[in-house]
């Protein structure tokens, strides 16, 4: 792709969570994800050889892995519906997606996050895609009235199981930087004091999207969303081991609210 210029890129990143209470409990460890510009995905399918979409290769982009509320398979449409659905009025040109790809047939996002921007490229909204690994998935939109100078803020109930030992009836604290060269991304858990228990970051600097260096992370990274998936039950286990509390998913259902995909058990 000498020679054409995009906006789409990669993200070589560090994840870090700190659980604080009610025992300390930290990690981190290495990713790297895609930077998508949703107008560029069947562009850079044609002309990378490692990316595809809707289609098996080492990194696909699958429409159906995100947001899905509308016929359309296409993910820039969903976005924008949902945009409609929440009233965002202003047009919207371009969309980002901070996402991972289905790695050789195998897809797991925990989190992806959508920035969108006008058409004179302001950002306008952000929304915040949210997993777990019950296959649910549900959307939190920052939008201008959460702008900042550096990007989007927004504390907001959290309303969905995302891990058995933290409670539904919490807050999530999103602090989301507009990517640059720089990558700056932080969620906080907090009870409804404000009293934060968990704080996840997500920082990184800004990587070409080449074959090149498809092939250079994939070889770095092997089976990255293997990786992701694994690392979620490895420390879910050594929370276990230290006795935190756990939650059934079947507890509190009052609590799980506004999903998409919702799980059937």
């Amino acid at each position: 792709m000498s020679g054409t210029s995009i906006h789409s890129c990669l993200y070589r990143a560090q994840v870090m969570h700190h659980r604080l209470s009610p025992k300390r409990h930290q990690f981190n460890y290495q990713v790297f994800m895609f930077y998508i510009d949703l107008d560029e995905v069947d562009y850079l399918s044609r002309h990378l050889r490692f990316m595809s979409r809707n289609r098996f290769n080492l990194f696909n982009f699958r429409d159906k892995d995100h947001l899905q509320i509308t016929d359309s398979q296409n993910t820039r449409e969903q976005i924008l519906a949902y945009l409609q659905q929440q009233g965002i009025t202003t047009p919207i040109g371009r969309v980002m997606l901070l996402t991972n790809l289905c790695t050789l047939g195998y897809q797991f996002n925990p989190v992806s996050f959508y920035y969108c921007y006008n058409m004179q490229g302001h950002p306008v909204c952000s929304v915040v895609e949210v997993c777990n690994t019950f296959g649910e998935l549900k959307p939190y939109l920052l939008n201008d009235t959460t702008r900042n100078q550096k990007g989007f803020r927004l504390y907001t109930g959290k309303y969905f199981y995302v891990s058995p030992f933290s409670d539904m009836d919490t807050q999530f604290d999103f602090d989301l930087s507009i990517p640059g060269a720089r990558l700056d991304i932080r969620i906080d858990d907090c009870h409804k004091s404000g009293e934060r228990f968990l704080i996840s970051t997500l920082k990184g600097e800004r990587k070409p999207l080449t074959d090149g260096m498809l092939l250079y992370y994939f070889l770095s990274f092997p089976l990255i969303t293997f990786k992701v998936i694994w690392m979620i039950h490895w420390q879910a286990l050594r929370l276990w081991l230290k006795k935190l509390p756990f939650h059934a998913k079947a507890a509190n259902k009052h609590l799980q609210r506004d999903l998409y995909r919702p799980y059937k058990s």
